[in-house]
């Protein structure tokens, strides 16, 4: 049996008064997530271990079966295993965000919604004035980018951006971890004080750049600082065909570089999109049709779509609502009545990796709804997806890695 997880970034929500105290799941038209959690089995699933921030790397690292305590190193090792950056012994690899900076408050984490053109021009501006032998920036894909330090401590405390919506921004600028090891050329303290200057010299310096003139200029939101966090060293993945030996081979399909580098530490090969832009606005039919080409060579599909999370970081509700029925009906439903008719079974999982509420604009790592369906699956008595119902399903509460084992059981 093959098998294809479908993940809905932050698609998972808490109950909102203006759609009646219903979750935006409850709420949407998902006529096929509904049909498959009717014909499938359900449960909710603990994404986010004890001690661990409730990020995508966090969540999406546990649903494809790894123990977080063993592998996590942080985005940062895995945005450069996406870009292709072959991480050597001592460096430190950091995601960078450019983010927009208002009245001292971070105002959004995706620098006024930054295309990836103009962000290549940005970083390589600052790579020709902040860059050294020490300190290297690298272009990824939109506002998420990869800052590399040669011989820097993973031991500081760094503030993701998305979780500080209107906050001010000095008070959350790196810091070194307490009683922090030295385990790299340079110690915690200093790793932070070097990128705390960076985030100040970005600032001076973005600020002066035609880009954000000419933004500034229209009123529109600048790009004007670099906010650097989740860091950490080269990881230690084994792959999923080493875990799973009915998994020969893999691929994965996302437009964020974080789920691609989680994917290469897998073992599983990238599939890149056209259009797959991360936003509401991505290539749903493009992903599914090259979903539903990648189960025909591969036995393992991990398709994953920004979309929900990035509407539920900017607080717009109906947008979020937009992504859900998008996503069911432009690539859940295509995938379903294409893989329908094959004769070798496929499994499909729905779920999202985390919460990303509306009204909190932040990561929530409660518990989030799953559903897996295949033609000759017992069903239970669940009639529609979402975070309510889901609870009442028949493969009840798992945590972190039983989703992946009770999956790839099927």
């Amino acid at each position: 049996m093959k098998h294809i997880i479908i993940l809905g970034d932050g698609m998972a929500d808490l109950p909102v008064k203006r759609l009646g105290d219903k979750t935006l799941l409850q709420y949407a038209h998902k006529p096929t997530m509904d049909l498959l959690a009717r014909q499938g089995r359900t449960g909710r699933l603990i994404t986010v271990p004890e001690g661990f921030p409730p990020g995508s790397e966090v969540a999406n690292t546990a649903i494809l079966g790894y123990d977080l305590n063993k592998v996590y190193e942080g985005r940062g090792p895995l945005e450069a295993a996406s870009i292709g950056y072959d991480m050597a012994d001592g460096d430190l690899a950091l995601r960078c965000n450019i983010i927009t900076l208002a009245d001292g408050k971070i105002v959004t984490h995706n620098g006024g919604n930054l295309q990836t053109a103009d962000a290549r021009v940005l970083i390589d501006y600052l790579n020709q004035h902040l860059g050294s032998e020490r300190v290297r920036f690298i272009a990824g894909i939109q506002y998420r980018h990869l800052l590399i330090i040669k011989g820097g401590s993973k031991h500081i405390v760094c503030a993701p951006p998305h979780d500080h919506p209107n906050e001010a921004w000095q008070p959350l600028l790196v810091r070194p971890e307490e009683n922090a090891p030295d385990d790299n050329e340079l110690s915690a303290e200093q790793t932070a004080n070097l990128l705390n200057d960076l985030i100040l010299k970005s600032q001076q310096l973005l600020a002066e750049h035609p880009f954000n003139q000419e933004r500034a200029a229209r009123g529109e939101r600048q790009a004007n600082s670099i906010w650097p966090w989740s860091g950490g060293y080269r990881p230690s993945m084994a792959t999923l065909m080493q875990q799973y030996p009915q998994v020969k081979s893999g691929a994965v399909i996302s437009a964020v570089d974080l789920i691609q580098g989680i994917g290469r530490y897998a073992g599983l090969h990238i599939v890149k999109v056209e259009g797959a832009t991360g936003l509401a606005d991505t290539n749903y039919e493009g992903k599914a049709q090259a979903a539903i080409e990648a189960l025909k060579r591969h036995d393992f599909v991990f398709l994953h779509v920004e979309a929900s999370d990035e509407a539920g970081h900017d607080g717009d509700l109906e947008l979020k609502l937009k992504t859900i029925e998008y996503l069911d009906q432009r690539l859940v439903k295509p995938i379903y009545e294409a893989t329908l008719q094959w004769s070798d079974p496929v499994a499909i999982a729905v779920l999202p990796d985390h919460l990303t509420p509306v009204e909190m604009r932040i990561h929530v790592g409660q518990p989030v709804p799953f559903l897996i369906y295949h033609r000759d699956i017992e069903p239970d008595d669940v009639q529609r997806y979402d975070e309510v119902s889901c609870a009442s399903g028949g493969y009840g509460l798992l945590r972190l890695q039983e989703f992946m084992q009770t999956f790839m059981s099927v």
